[in-house]
């Protein structure tokens, strides 16, 4: 599981300057403002602020998803502020992995072929991709669940998987958007482990949003959103 090396910048994922903003009818929504962001391999990030405060699209501008109205956003040391769509999905595909609340793996095909899927788009071979998604099934403490589908499969099952897929392609940046937001707590601590367990074997540097401060607190930081702006959780919290 060794992660790409050779960045510029010591950040895997560095947002300078952000700005974006909405319009809604005659208004003008100012979401981001100037907003400052980074996260280095190895590293987790709790993301934690309210509903409405621009958590999803820190996210979706990190991910590439979206384009800031300004600012500049480097992944892996490569400036993507002038990339085109093409080179933007290219980065997608190979530096960025996702986790979303709710699993999205493919149900006519095995939590095995689920991860392979990515790697096949990146043209590996199949035997290359069956040994890796096994490789990360048994590592997510799963191996024994690789030909079940997902209803087969339980929640935090499900999730490990899907977590598992985001990996599959050894990406720079992991970027999880409530990934525990649909399992009991019990669950939810058993896949943050896992989460936290990858990231720190692979070199991994991973954001990730989550209304569950308990859980957030086992990560390396805890930053919020507040007037536009990335800033200190603790500080945060004074204000």
């Amino acid at each position: 599981m060794n992660r790409k090396t050779g960045m510029a910048d010591t950040a895997a994922l560095r947002m300078t300057g952000i700005e974006r903003r909405f319009t809604q009818g005659d208004r003008q929504l100012t979401i981001l403002d100037q907003a400052d962001f980074f996260v280095r391999p190895g590293e987790t990030v709790a993301l934690v602020a309210p509903s409405g405060t621009g958590k999803s699209t820190l996210l979706q501008l990190a991910g590439l998803l979206e384009m800031p109205d300004a600012g500049e956003i480097t992944i892996n040391g490569r400036q993507c502020g002038a990339m085109n769509d093409a080179e933007r999905t290219a980065v997608r595909r190979t530096e960025i992995g996702f986790v979303y609340q709710f699993h999205h793996l493919l149900p006519e095909f095995s939590a095995l072929e689920n991860i392979m899927m990515p790697q096949l788009i990146a043209g590996l071979t199949r035997a290359e991709a069956r040994d890796r998604a096994a490789q990360l099934l048994d590592y997510m403490r799963i191996g024994h669940r690789a030909d079940h589908r997902p209803a087969e499969l339980s929640g935090g099952e499900q999730q490990r998987v899907a977590i598992a897929r985001a990996v599959a392609n050894a990406p720079s940046v992991l970027l999880a958007d409530e990934p525990t937001g649909n399992l009991d707590p019990e669950t939810a601590g058993y896949v943050f482990e896992a989460l936290d367990a990858l990231v720190r074997q692979s070199g991994l540097a991973a954001v990730i949003a989550t209304h569950n401060h308990e859980l957030a607190a086992r990560l390396d930081r805890c930053v919020t959103l507040h007037a536009g702006k990335v800033v200190d959780a603790t500080a945060a919290a004074a204000l």
